[in-house]
């Protein structure tokens, strides 16, 4: 493809060095002119930085991305609870005075003084239920991160290949730069002697104007993705960054059914509700646990009138509530935690229904922009090219044209840019399809690449 672009250029450059004596009316001059300085106004963005890889914005954005961070902060605060979930209630002390005079309130040697501390036990198995629910909330929190980690992972993903596509449409934009003011000038040359009409001038023009479209259309994209990365890495929007790697058409896509293992297995969300609906099930155990009734027991020291032939005692006491008295009360917990469970069920299973909808889709459409990449690279680029170098021998020799020479070119140029384009669809659908499942497509690969040898 090189090899074509110097042929067209030098072709280019014998035609314009054959007529250089020529000189073209001023308006229609001064209209290619104006066209011309079209590319050198648009310099490239100053937003570029030294290049990352992937792998290595990945590690940045899953350290120092925000929303994980919080995430991260809701886990801490879940295991900083679970300590005292199944703790005892803080013991009391207790002053008792009795049968102090009215007269000499203060005479308390007249009075029996009580000290007593006491202890509130739950009953059996209550504390351990308690301390479960709460690792159930920990279980969640965790389910919880690891979704955050997932969506920035695809929105890294999905950023850095938008910036990838961007840069090589800049390049490829770059590279075509000179072809296209050389066409310019060629045109301007034969429409000066006659040997083209208007209409070609006038697509020479058009030719070069949609050069200038698509740099500001990379630049734009360019800036946007760079937007988007910089704020994934807790950094500041409009910081320098710049990306390089490689494009993944040759991932091969495993079937239907060990995606759908793998999302059951591996999918964080559903993850999440699983441990939801497991939560309930223990909140259900722990709300029939209210019909075992809880102890409290005491023990103090008495000190008895003065005169009392044994003033100095000891008491203890011990006492339990009643549930079954208030049993509708209770009848009411233990049929909301039942019908919570029997929520979060429907809830967990309408989430496997989503989750193999948003495979499937996510396959269909990996599989379609996988194909379509495949065109590109494999029929219509090679096509376009031994056209483009037809051309530019049948130009050389005075059979046809310089307008079909800057078609082809053109043609060239355009399903570049779509192969690009076609690489970032495919690579986005991979996202998506990561996000589907919850596991790297690579990873889901290489067990079934096992099975299969």
């Amino acid at each position: 493809m090189k090899a074509l672009r110097v042929i067209f250029c030098q072709s280019l450059l014998l035609g314009s060095a054959i007529l250089s004596r020529a000189q073209l009316p001023v308006d229609e001059s001064e209209k290619l002119s104006a066209v011309a300085l079209l590319l050198p106004q648009h310099a490239h963005s100053d937003n570029s930085g030294p290049a990352s890889t992937l792998e290595e914005i990945e590690r940045i954005a899953l350290a120092a991305n925000p929303e994980i961070r919080v995430a991260a902060r809701k886990l801490a605060v879940a295991q900083a609870h679970v300590p005292s979930a199944g703790a005892l209630d803080d013991p009391s002390l207790m002053y008792r005075g009795w049968q102090v005079p009215l007269r000499q309130p203060w005479n308390y040697n007249a009075a029996q003084n009580m000290f007593m501390i006491s202890q509130t036990l739950p009953g059996p198995g209550k504390r351990g239920l308690r301390t479960s629910v709460t690792e159930g909330d920990v279980t969640e929190a965790k389910a919880a991160l690891d979704v955050t980690r997932l969506d920035i992972r695809v929105r890294v993903r999905k950023a850095f290949y938008d910036l990838l596509r961007a840069q090589d449409g800049l390049r490829i934009h770059d590279q075509h730069v000179d072809i296209a003011q050389q066409a310019v000038a060629a045109a301007k040359i034969k429409y000066a002697v006659g040997k083209v009409p208007q209409q070609d001038v006038l697509k020479a023009q058009v030719s070069l104007t949609r050069l200038a479209e698509h740099l500001i259309h990379f630049e734009h994209d360019a800036d946007l993705a760079r937007a988007r990365l910089n704020s994934l890495l807790g950094r500041d929007p409009s910081a320098a960054i710049d990306v390089r790697g490689e494009h993944l058409l040759s991932t091969q896509l495993p079937p239907i059914e060990a995606l759908e293992k793998v999302a059951l297995q591996s999918r964080p969300d559903l993850l999440q509700a699983q441990a939801a609906v497991e939560k309930s099930h223990k909140e259900e155990a722990l709300a029939k646990k209210a019909y075992s009734p809880d102890f409290t027991v005491s023990a103090g020291y008495m000190l008895m009138p003065r005169g009392s032939e044994f003033r100095n005692n000891y008491m203890v006491e011990g006492s339990i509530n009643l549930p079954w008295l208030n049993h509708r009360k209770h009848d009411a917990e233990i049929a909301e935690s039942t019908a919570k469970i029997s929520e979060q069920e429907a809830e967990l299973a309408a989430m496997r229904n989503n989750a193999f909808a948003q495979i499937q889709e996510a396959l269909v459409e990996a599989r379609a922009a996988q194909k379509l990449t495949s065109i590109y690279q494999q029929s219509l680029q090679p096509q376009a090219e031994a056209t483009l170098h037809s051309t530019v021998i049948a130009y050389e020799n005075n059979r046809t044209e310089f307008l079909d020479l800057l078609d082809s070119q053109m043609t060239v140029i355009d399903l570049d840019l779509a192969y690009f384009q076609a690489l970032a669809d495919f690579e986005a659908r991979l996202a998506d399809l990561e996000l589907a499942t919850g596991g790297s497509i690579d990873q889901i690969q290489k067990p079934t690449q096992e099975v299969t040898q």
